[in-house]
């Protein structure tokens, strides 16, 4: 079964989770400014490290692991997955760099700097995304329940049940760890979830429609919104997609009516 069909019977999901966030704050976006980004990256996993974006992409046969320069989106570093490997979301830990695959339920162990792989660790189910905090790794499946991982051994050792007023958010994609939260694109919207490590609990909404008309894209349906990076030195929130020609650093702004001076 194809992604593009996993993604038509997960529609319904979607859509169930829509009525969820109308009462959860919603934070608009203002560009602060545009990136290239490479049209070939059907991007899974994001992060921003010492200067370079780290990057996965997927699909089989042309998945990778690369290195790129943000101000040009050149990929300065690169390594393929072996082809029957659909490649997923990545998260560094001292040194080493973290990989997930779709389907296979297993993952690579490599070393940040060369991108050779050192081991590897398995799971069950599908693998999505990763992030960290300074303690713990988290993981996305698509479902509305985060995985909380022993980031020495990648093996689970808790869980996180993801709600919006008291009900379950659905295909959870993209995370990254943000200011004490962590932020989770939310498959086939234009939405990222707040969420609040200690409960579940979404916080609040970032809306992201007309970021990008996606309507131009070789295939709308599949080049949606993924991929989350934050660079904490400097304060900076990127965002991109699914084979996008753009990452786009973006600054939040406050929901309508909220007195807030500025967003966070």
């Amino acid at each position: 079964m194809t992604r593009r069909l996993l993604q038509a019977l997960a529609l319904p999901l979607a859509l169930l989770a829509a009525p969820a966030m109308a009462a959860v704050p919603v934070y608009g976006y203002k560009v602060v400014r545009s990136y290239p980004h490479d049209t070939g990256a059907f991007t899974e996993g994001l992060f921003y490290k010492d200067g370079f974006l780290y990057e996965s992409t997927g699909e089989r046969g042309e998945s990778t692991v690369r290195k790129v320069a943000l101000a040009t989106g050149k990929v300065l570093q690169q390594d393929a997955l072996p082809p029957q490997y659909f490649g997923e979301g990545i998260v560094d830990w001292q040194g080493r760099l973290m990989q997930l695959t779709w389907r296979s339920g297993i993952g690579a162990v490599r070393d940040l700097a060369s991108f050779k792989v050192l081991a590897s660790f398995r799971y069950p189910g599908e693998g999505w995304a990763l992030t960290r905090d300074d303690a713990r790794v988290y993981m996305s499946d698509g479902t509305a329940v985060l995985r909380v991982l022993d980031p020495a051994t990648m093996r689970q050792t808790g869980s996180l049940p993801v709600t919006a007023d008291g009900q379950p958010v659905q295909n959870l994609n993209e995370l990254e760890w943000v200011k004490g939260e962590l932020y989770a694109n939310v498959w086939m919207t234009n939405r990222i979830a707040r969420i609040d490590p200690k409960s579940g609990r979404v916080t609040a909404w970032i809306d992201l429609a007309g970021l990008l008309d996606t309507s131009r894209l070789g295939n709308p349906v599949d080049d949606v919104l993924n991929g989350i990076a934050y660079d904490a030195k400097h304060d900076r929130l990127f965002v991109t997609g699914k084979r996008w020609p753009k990452l786009f650093e973006i600054m939040l702004t406050p929901p309508e009516g909220a007195r807030t001076k500025a967003a966070p």
